[in-house]
C-alpha cells in the first residue's frame, strides 16, 4: 500500500515500529503521571530559585523561599504517591534523586554567591552528595542498594531548613548559623554512615556469591617449578 504525502508515511512507519518494539514510544520513557510531574516540577523550580536570588526583582528573597519550600514540600510526596499508586517508573527512580540534589546544590551556589554562606560549608555538601551518587551508581552496578537511613532523611530535613532559613533571613540570626552548622554535622555523619554501609553490603554480598559458587574464588593452581 502506497502512503499518500511523506508527513504520513513517516507517522505510519514510526506507529508500526512502535506497535512491532522496534522502536520506544515516549510515554514508555517519561510517563505522564503524577509522580513524574512533581520530579519535572520541582526541577524546574530550579531556575526560577535562582533568578529571584540573584536577580533585582522586588521580594526576590519572598519568592525564592516560597518556591523553593513548595520544590522542597514535592521531595517524598512524589515517592509516596508512586508508591501508593504502583506507578514506580525507572525515569522517576533516575530523576526524582537528581532533583533533590539540582535543588540543593543550585541554592547553595547562589547564596555562597550572595555572600550568606561560607563556600568551604557549600562545598562540603556538594561533595557529600555527588560522592554518595557516585557510590550508589557503583553498587547499582554490583546489583546491590543500600537503603537510606534515618541519618540520610534527618540529613536532608536540616539542609532544606537551613537553606530556607538563609534565604529567608539576611542577615542571618544565630540560630540559623546554628541550624546550617547542624546540617553540615549531620551531612558528615551520614554520609560516612552511608559508605561504611556500602562497604559492608558489598562484602557479604561478596560472601554470599562466594558460598553460591566456591569455585568462582578458588585461586589458579601455581604452575610447579622448574
Amino acid at each position: 500500500m502506497e502512503c499518500v504525502g511523506e508527513g504520513w508515511c513517516r507517522r505510519a512507519r514510526r506507529r508500526r515500529d512502535v506497535k512491532e518494539g522496534r522502536l520506544v514510544s515516549p510515554k514508555h520513557v517519561i510517563p505522564l503521571n503524577l509522580p513524574n510531574a512533581l520530579t519535572l516540577l520541582r526541577i524546574l523550580a530550579v531556575p526560577v530559585v535562582v533568578v529571584a536570588l540573584l536577580s533585582e526583582v522586588d521580594n526576590g528573597d519572598v519568592i525564592a523561599a516560597a518556591v523553593f519550600a513548595l520544590a522542597a514540600a514535592t521531595d517524598g510526596l512524589d515517592g509516596y504517591i508512586a508508591r501508593r499508586r504502583n506507578q514506580v517508573t525507572n525515569f522517576g527512580k533516575l530523576m526524582d534523586p537528581l532533583a533533590d540534589k539540582l535543588l540543593v546544590v543550585a541554592a547553595l551556589i547562589s547564596l555562597v554567591d550572595l555572600n550568606r554562606l561560607a563556600a568551604w560549608i557549600a562545598m562540603v555538601i556538594i561533595a557529600r552528595e555527588l560522592a554518595v551518587t557516585g557510590l550508589r551508581t557503583l553498587a547499582a552496578d554490583h546489583g546491590v542498594i543500600v537503603d537510606a537511613s534515618w541519618l540520610g532523611k534527618v540529613k536532608t530535613t536540616l539542609q532544606i531548613a537551613a537553606i530556607f532559613a538563609l534565604i529567608a533571613y539576611d542577615p542571618a540570626p544565630t540560630w540559623v548559623d546554628l541550624l546550617v552548622y547542624a546540617a553540615l554535622a549531620m551531612t558528615i555523619i551520614s554520609g560516612a554512615d552511608y559508605f561504611l554501609s556500602l562497604r559492608r553490603t558489598l562484602a557479604e554480598a561478596a560472601t554470599a556469591r562466594a558460598a553460591a559458587d566456591p569455585q568462582a574464588t578458588e585461586l589458579p593452581a601455581q604452575p610447579p617449578s622448574v
